[in-house]
């Protein structure tokens, strides 16, 4: 396979069209699970590791986005939780379990709120362990990850679990094993993950709007801070989360 980005728009576009086509009845399940969060009054955390926490911040805080989300992430525990900052340093810190004690610990959770996780690989320390206490917790999860890769690779939590056997939905973003679409000898170029998880992740913020809509609900969306009114509409509807939700630079 040539490698140029001509060829990377060609498998980016089958890799939406197979995340974005193929994973219907999930996304309506996570959108109704989504739904019921809000409408409970509970809030929709989201968590992702290494380049996973860009799905989160698909979730958490957009334009087009909606209101009630907030981000979890591996810096929480040096801004909430005191740790010195070169904890973060350590490459092996998404590979341990206790890690992921700590951020539920530090997060602003209720027991009506919702979580979505996402992993590519489904298998590293803090996502399984933060999976299980999610679950233990009675909260609903949602998955994004890849089948693909996850069942190619061994379990690293000492439970032999992946991140895709503890949700109540799980949804795959079509990335192949490695992640990256365009090979060349001895290695490949070219990920996609990052891409078909926002596709997902917008795929299920509009189904939820939708059921909103349709009973006849306000939903709380996001308008860009950069057009008229809009950084006054956020802030009015920030209100209602006050203390739920953490907004940072």
């Amino acid at each position: 396979m040539t490698i140029s980005s001509a060829a990377y728009v060609t498998a980016i576009r089958d890799a939406i069209e197979r995340a974005g086509t193929t994973q219907g009845d999930g996304i309506a399940r996570a959108a109704d699970l989504i739904t019921a969060t809000l409408r409970a009054g509970g809030v929709l955390q989201a968590f992702g590791c290494g380049h996973s926490e860009a799905l989160a911040m698909e979730f958490a805080g957009r334009a087009g986005g909606l209101v009630p989300t907030n981000k979890i992430a591996l810096r929480d525990i040096v801004l909430f939780g005191g740790d010195p900052a070169a904890v973060l340093t350590d490459p092996e810190l998404e590979r341990t379990p206790a890690v992921a004690h700590r951020l539920y610990e530090l997060a602003p959770i209720k027991p009506d709120d919702a979580f979505v996780i996402a992993s590519n690989s489904g298998v590293n320390g803090a996502v399984v362990e933060l999976a299980q206490i999610v679950k233990q917790r009675g909260h609903a999860l949602i998955a994004i990850t890849s089948l693909a890769h996850s069942s190619r690779v061994e379990p690293r939590h000492a439970s032999g679990l992946k991140l895709a056997d503890l949700a109540d939905v799980v949804l795959d973003n079509g990335a192949p094993y490695g992640d990256a679409v365009l090979p060349y000898p001895g290695g490949a170029v070219g990920a996609v993950s990052s891409i078909t998880a926002a596709l997902l992740a917008q795929q299920i913020v509009a189904e939820v709007v939708a059921r909103l809509l349709a009973a006849g609900e306000t939903p709380p969306v996001y308008l860009s801070d950069n057009v008229p009114g809009g950084r006054e509409h956020n802030k009015e509807l920030e209100a209602r989360y006050a203390g739920r939700i953490r907004r940072l630079a």
